[in-house]
């Protein structure tokens, strides 16, 4: 089988590319016109992962660049801030330093850390100087109940403790009863709360009903100046899937080729193995091209699928496998 390096990938225009999505007019005739071929979709999802591999020292590069693509999360009843802590520390230095070293690789970073929004401050302090972005779960997070001022107070203190990201949660209902309009106004008030942070609007695609919707969801929160469309909260029955992420990143597509503007993806929940995280680069890949693989446009979130890639990493430098206490993560 052909190594992934060696796949064609679509050429995307630069004009634009490197502004932030500013959102666009809410075009509803394009957002209502969209439909989805569900079993070609899934047949093109089947097929990912099963034509190509990657190997040897090839794999080891992809799992390094995974590794950066990821927001360290940590969204548990029981989190402390030792508990941060300790997940800060291992975002500075997701990887041992002996098997970076062995590998010819400098220090790493992952692409965040994910904390409920009374943990920011702490986060920030503990990542000082290390360039890894705090990212504040909001809006009532994980089912967005609560009325609109508090959300947008929630923002709006996330980013005043230090919060350089936003992971903002659409209202399922407005899509679940079409109201199109409802949503798109109340993404705009969320992305103006944001100031300079970047702005993740999670779907909760499990509970959107169709796949259609997911689509139409997509385009209406980019329109409304989303720099990331995300998948789930981790919180759902279903979460990030194949066939719902490949809905999205083509959504991500079309919005490019008719903006010029780059909207990032963050598949969330579910992904757990160093198998799966190159099955979702080869999607990003093959779909949107190399401008994506890039912690800027594209993360996962998780937490336990970076014991699993530090695992395959030093299997790839010493031969054999290591326990998983070897690789804590908080």
């Amino acid at each position: 089988m052909a190594e992934i390096k060696r796949v064609e990938t679509r050429r995307v225009s630069k004009s634009k590319s490197t502004e932030r999505n500013p959102g666009i007019p809410l075009d509803l005739d394009a957002a209502l016109g969209i439909r989805v071929n569900r079993s070609a979709l899934e047949r093109r999802a089947s097929s990912l992962g099963k034509r190509r591999s990657i190997k040897k020292e090839w794999q080891a590069a992809w799992l390094l660049q995974a590794v950066q693509c990821i927001d360290l999360t940590t969204l548990s009843g029981d989190d402390t801030p030792g508990k941060v802590k300790r997940l800060c520390a291992k975002a500075k230095s997701p990887v041992r330093s002996e098997i970076l070293t062995a590998l010819g690789v400098e220090n790493i970073t992952t692409g965040a850390v994910c904390v409920y929004h009374n943990f920011v401050e702490g986060a920030v302090a503990e990542l000082q100087g290390s360039n890894v972005p705090v990212a504040a779960v909001s809006t009532g997070f994980p089912a967005a109940h609560i009325p609109l001022d508090y959300k947008l107070a929630q923002i709006r203190a996330s980013v005043a403790d230090g919060a350089k990201e936003i992971d903002i949660v659409i209202d399922r209902s407005h899509v679940l009863t079409g109201n199109w309009r409802a949503m798109y106004e109340e993404l705009k008030a969320y992305r103006q709360a944001c100031g300079e942070a970047r702005m993740k609007s999670i779907l909760s695609t499990g509970e959107l009903g169709t796949m259609s919707n997911i689509a139409r969801a997509s385009q209406v929160a980019m329109m409304a100046g989303s720099d990331f469309i995300k998948t789930s909260t981790g919180k759902e029955k279903e979460n990030a899937t194949i066939p719902v992420s490949l809905v999205m990143v083509r959504a991500v597509r079309d919005y490019h080729e008719k903006t010029g503007y780059m909207v990032g993806f963050k598949p969330a929940g579910g992904i757990r193995t160093a198998k799966q995280a190159l099955v979702w680069l080869a999607l990003i890949k093959e779909e949107l091209g190399n401008d994506w693989l890039d912690p800027k446009w594209f993360r996962f979130g998780a937490s336990s699928l970076l014991a699993d890639i530090e695992r395959q990493l030093e299997h790839f430098v010493t031969g054999r496998y290591s326990a998983f206490n070897r690789h804590p993560m908080a």
